[in-house]
């Protein structure tokens, strides 16, 4: 990383702030899962893209403002689902002068112009089919959100890999292969099973955590890097048949561990919630220092503290801060041109604070009564380079912290349960045949999505309803019109 401030599991950002799996990018600030990017902010999900704005799903676009879906698209705003397009506007073609024009009509300068427009734009997404699974460029993949790869299956958050199934966050190029169980990093792994938050060059690595840069052969391993046969280490660099970070030669290391692998298999760990830990399985629970609310777990299965408790987890309560907030978020300046420069001297309040979490510097500075299960600082504080930022784009400043920015944008990610589900595309019979309206609650749902939203092709289907069935990440109960891949295709094409 060069230059960058708070920016989480990523490769080789540069000039970048506040993001998470941010790789290979450039000068982009509040990002979630993007990859050869620059100059973009609130983006999800967006694949060589540049100064594109709170837009969703996109790839190879520049110049973008609240748009989802869009394929090699220049010029446009509040777009969905288009594909080689420029200067348009809620999907609508425009000269270039009069994009310019209604974009000089826009509000963007100001939080509150802002706020309508994104609630404006996820309003008009909804009306727009979406592909059953995220992702492109694919052969024979099951999950959501793959991109590039081959043979990947059950998988979600990928890209560039081949041979994987049951991974996760592995989206760092180049990519890895023949991997299983394996949670957080990539860049060139091989025969990764049981990891998490390891890469770099791997090979036959298992149930280890932090293992990096070119180890191999090792099982039960924690901070472990360049090194090889180990087994049961912590923080060894350069090592070679060790065993609890004891040295050995290679023929007493193979004897040990062939007799450490049966004993675990015979007497294994048992925790206080009657898990049994064998040969094979992860580190127990109960030995993790971090509390629940403190991983990524809470990302993607929110707990209470008493769930979490309950089922065996640790929980760190929010340490008693000591600052006092100089400035309630809701007396920041409404554009950036507004905004002085002794902003970055002030201790600003988070939107979504709790009513007695935030010390006060004085009784006239109100309390809040938002609360949220996001981590949240409470407050938070705008660094230099992040003012040049906003000022640079013409942005208004945040209202929350960057925690809460971070799980507030992350509501954009489909969870990681699957769901069978028959394609929506109704054809267009559904529309005009009594049939539709009387019969099942499946042809009353196919009725209903023709009158939301009218094909503009032909499908290979006909003008009947599409018979695909797929897996989904998209539950029944989603507003979203959901596409197998033909039909989807044949929209945006």
């Amino acid at each position: 990383p060069k230059n960058s401030y708070l920016v989480f599991n990523a490769s080789n950002p540069e000039d970048c702030l506040y993001g998470n799996a941010v790789n290979f990018c450039q000068d982009c600030c509040d990002n979630s899962h993007i990859s050869k990017c620059e100059k973009c902010y609130q983006g999800f999900w967006l694949t060589a893209c540049n100064n594109c704005h709170f837009s969703s799903q996109c790839e190879n676009c520049f110049d973008l403002w609240f748009s989802k879906n869009c394929v090699g698209c220049s010029n446009c705003f509040g777009c969905a689902g288009l594909k080689n397009k420029s200067y348009c506007v809620w999907n609508k073609q425009y000269a270039k002068e009069e994009y310019v024009a209604i974009l000089k009509s826009y509000n963007l300068g100001s939080y509150a112009g802002i706020q309508e427009l994104k609630n404006k734009a996820e309003a008009f997404w909804l009306k727009f089919p979406v592909k059953f699974r995220e992702g492109s460029h694919n052969l024979n993949v099951s999950g959501n959100y793959i991109n590039h790869c081959k043979n990947v299956r059950d998988s979600f958050l990928v890209r560039e890999c081949e041979n994987m199934r049951y991974c996760q966050y592995v989206q760092e190029p180049p990519g890895s292969k023949d991997c299983y169980d394996y949670s957080i990093w990539g860049d060139s792994n091989q025969l990764v099973y049981e990891c998490h938050a390891s890469g770099i060059g791997l090979y036959n690595v298992k149930f280890c955590l932090f293992a990096q840069e070119n180890s191999k052969d090792l099982e039960y391993c924690l901070i472990c890097q360049s090194s090889s046969d180990l087994f049961g280490c912590v923080s060894l660099r350069k090592k070679q048949f060790c065993i609890l970070n004891k040295q050995y030669s290679e023929s007493e290391y193979r004897e040990l561990t062939a007799k450490i692998r049966q004993q675990m298999s015979d007497l294994p760990y048992v925790d206080s919630q009657g898990r049994v830990y064998k040969y094979g399985e992860f580190l127990p629970i109960e030995m993790s220092p971090f509390g629940y609310n403190e991983t990524m777990a809470q990302e993607y299965f929110p707990l209470t503290k008493e769930e979490a408790l309950a089922q065996g987890y640790r929980w760190r309560d929010t340490a008693e801060r000591d600052y006092r907030v100089t400035l309630p978020q809701e007396k920041l300046p409404d554009r950036i041109d507004e905004v002085p420069d002794s902003i970055t001297a002030e201790i600003i309040s988070c939107a979504h604070a709790s009513l007695d979490s935030i010390p006060r510097l004085s009784a006239s500075i109100p309390r809040y009564s938002a609360s949220c299960n996001q981590l949240c600082t409470t407050a938070f504080k705008i660094i230099p380079a992040e003012l040049q930022f906003y000022r640079k784009i013409g942005l208004p400043l945040p209202r929350l912290c960057p925690n809460c920015r971070t799980f507030e944008r992350l509501k954009q990610r489909i969870g990681l349960k699957v769901y069978p589900r028959t394609c929506q595309c109704a054809g267009k019979e559904a529309r005009s045949d009594p049939r539709y309206a009387e019969g099942s609650s499946e042809a009353r749902e196919r009725r209903a999505m023709s009158e939301k939203y009218q094909n503009t092709a032909g499908h290979f289907h006909g003008s009947g309803p599409c018979p695909s069935e797929f897996e989904t990440t998209y539950s029944p109960d989603r507003p979203e019109i959901v596409y197998c891949e033909s039909c989807y295709q044949a929209e945006v094409a």
